[in-house]
C-alpha cells in the first residue's frame, strides 16, 4: 500500500460518525479528494457538506463517484458498524481496494508523530477536548482528533499544526490497540461492550494492552483508584495531580491544582459535576507532562466552553432547563445525577432516557433501573437499536418494570413535547447515545418558540 501522505482520494463507508467525520475533516483539510456513504443525513453530514466533502445517502455502486473507482489511488475507510452485507462495501472488497478499519487510519496518521490518547470508558471524549483546547491555546501546534464537537469551535477536528496529536482512544472493538501514544491517560475501566468483550476481565484486559503501548520514555496517567501502574489524578484525594480547595461559585468550579513539583492556584473550570473536573485535571496533568505553560493552561481551561451533548444547556430560563447529554452507561447516569443536584439543588428533575443497544440494555439492566430511580421523574423511550437485532425479552418495559421511581412511564418521539409541559419538574434531562440527540432538536425548538 502507499504511504497515506501520497494517496489522493478517501472514500468513507460511515461518514456520518463522530470519529469518521473528524478523518474526513483531516483529509479535506489537506486537499485530498473526500466523499462517503452513509445511511441517514444530519446535522454532522451537512457541515461535511458545506465543507466540500460529498455525501451519499443511497447504497448503491453506482452512486459512488467515478474518481473513487480509481483503485491504485484509493483508500476506503469503514467502520465496523457497516453491515457484511453492504453493496459498496462488498464492491470495493472485490475489486481488490485498500480497505481500512478507522482506527488504523487513524493509527497511521499518528504513528510518527509525537501523540497523546486518552482511553476510557467514560470521560474520553470530554478529557480529549480539554486537551486539545488547552494545547491550542497555549501556542502548540497540534492536530486533534476529537470524539465530539467542541462548543468552542462547532467542530470535531482541531488543525494548528502537526508537531503534536491529540487522539481520543477508543476501547469499542480494541480500536485503541492500533495507536502509538507517547503520552496516554485512562479515565475509566467500567464494564462495557461486553456485546464485544463477553466479559469485564477482557475488556481491562485489552486496557492494559493500551496501557502497555506507552514506552519507557512515556507517561500514563490513570484516575485514581484505577488498578493499573500509572501516574494518579484525582479530584480532592491523595492523586499525584489532584484538585484540591475546591468551590463551586455560580456554577464554576474553583479549584487548585496539587502536581508533584508545584501548586498551581485558581484554576477554574466551567464545566458542571465532579466527573468533569476530573477530565480537567486528567487534561491538565497531560498539557503540563507535554511541556505546555501553567499560566496559559489557566486561561485556557477558563475559556473552555464544553462538549455538545455532555451536560450541553438547551433552554436556560427560571421556568425551564433542559439539558443534553450523551450519557448512556449507567455511572454515566449517576454522574449527570451528581451535576444536576449540584448545579441545580432543590429543583424536581426529569429524566427522558433512551436506551442505547439490547445486549447493553440485558446486560446492565439492574444498574440502569439503580441510577435512573434517583430522578424524580423517569419517562423511558424504546431502545435505540443501532447495529443489533431485538433481544428476547429485553424492551424498554421490561427495564421500566426494575424502576424504582413510582413516576415513571413509556412514551413515545412524539410524546415528548406534553411530557415536558405535564411534568411538574423544572430541570429536565433527556439522555442516551441514539437519536435523542436529533430529537432534542425538535423539542428545543418548540419549547423555545412558544416561550
Amino acid at each position: 500500500m502507499k504511504k497515506i501522505d501520497n494517496i489522493q482520494n478517501f472514500y468513507f463507508l460511515g461518514i456520518g460518525g463522530i470519529g469518521m467525520s473528524a478523518l474526513a475533516r483531516y483529509f479535506n483539510a489537506q486537499g485530498k479528494k473526500v466523499a462517503g456513504y452513509d445511511k441517514t443525513a444530519t446535522d454532522l453530514t451537512a457541515s461535511l457538506e458545506e465543507e466540500g466533502i460529498k455525501l451519499i445517502l443511497e447504497d448503491e455502486v453506482a452512486k459512488v463517484p467515478q474518481a473513487f473507482k480509481d483503485v491504485e489511488n484509493t483508500l476506503v475507510v469503514y467502520t465496523p458498524a457497516v453491515p457484511a452485507d453492504h453493496k459498496q462495501y462488498n464492491y470495493f472488497k472485490k475489486k481488490g481496494f485498500n480497505i481500512k478499519k478507522r482506527a488504523e487510519v487513524l493509527g497511521m496518521i499518528t504513528k510518527d508523530k509525537f501523540t497523546l490518547a486518552v482511553a476510557g470508558t467514560h470521560g474520553k471524549t470530554t478529557t480529549t477536548a480539554i486537551l486539545g483546547h488547552l494545547l491550542s491555546k497555549s501556542g502548540a501546534k497540534v492536530t486533534a482528533f476529537l470524539g465530539g464537537i467542541s462548543e468552542d469551535i462547532n467542530t470535531n477536528l482541531i488543525m494548528q499544526g502537526d508537531e503534536v496529536m491529540v487522539v481520543e482512544a477508543d476501547e469499542f472493538d480494541r480500536s485503541f490497540l492500533k495507536l502509538s501514544p507517547n503520552i496516554a491517560a485512562i479515565t475509566s475501566m467500567d464494564a462495557d461492550h461486553l456485546d464485544i468483550y463477553g466479559d469485564a476481565e477482557k475488556l481491562n484486559e485489552s486496557f492494559r494492552d493500551f496501557a502497555a503501548l506507552v514506552p519507557e520514555n512515556g507517561k500514563l496517567f490513570i484516575a485514581n483508584g484505577l488498578d493499573l501502574p500509572g501516574t494518579t489524578v484525582g479530584v480532592k484525594d491523595d492523586a499525584t495531580y489532584s484538585a484540591i480547595n475546591v468551590k463551586v461559585d455560580n456554577g464554576t468550579y474553583h479549584f487548585d491544582l496539587r502536581t508533584p513539583t508545584i501548586t498551581i492556584d485558581n484554576l477554574q473550570c466551567n464545566l458542571p459535576g465532579k466527573h468533569n473536573l476530573q477530565n480537567a485535571v486528567t487534561a491538565l496533568a497531560m498539557a503540563l507532562e507535554y511541556g505546555a505553560p501553567s499560566p496559559e493552561l489557566a486561561r485556557a481551561l477558563f475559556s473552555f466552553k464544553g462538549v455538545k451533548r455532555r451536560f450541553s444547556y438547551r433552554i436556560k430560563t427560571k421556568e425551564l432547563v433542559l439539558i443534553d447529554d450523551y450519557a448512556h452507561h449507567p455511572t454515566e447516569i449517576a454522574a449527570v445525577y451528581q451535576a444536576v443536584k449540584e448545579m441545580h439543588p432543590r429543583k424536581k428533575v426529569l429524566a427522558i432516557f433512551q436506551p442505547h443497544l439490547f445486549s447493553r440494555t440485558r446486560d446492565f439492566a439492574d444498574d440502569f433501573a439503580e441510577s435512573l430511580s434517583r430522578f424524580d421523574e423517569v419517562r423511558l423511550l424504546d431502545i435505540y437499536p443501532a447495529r443489533e437485532k431485538p433481544i428476547e425479552g429485553v424492551t424498554s418495559e421490561w427495564l421500566l418494570d426494575k424502576i424504582e421511581n413510582e413516576d415513571k412511564k413509556l412514551i413515545s418521539e412524539g410524546d415528548i413535547e406534553k411530557e415536558i409541559r405535564n411534568s411538574q419538574a423544572k430541570v429536565v434531562v433527556m439522555m442516551g447515545a441514539g437519536n435523542i440527540g436529533e430529537m432534542i432538536n425538535k423539542v428545543t425548538e418548540k419549547l423555545a418558540n412558544e416561550d
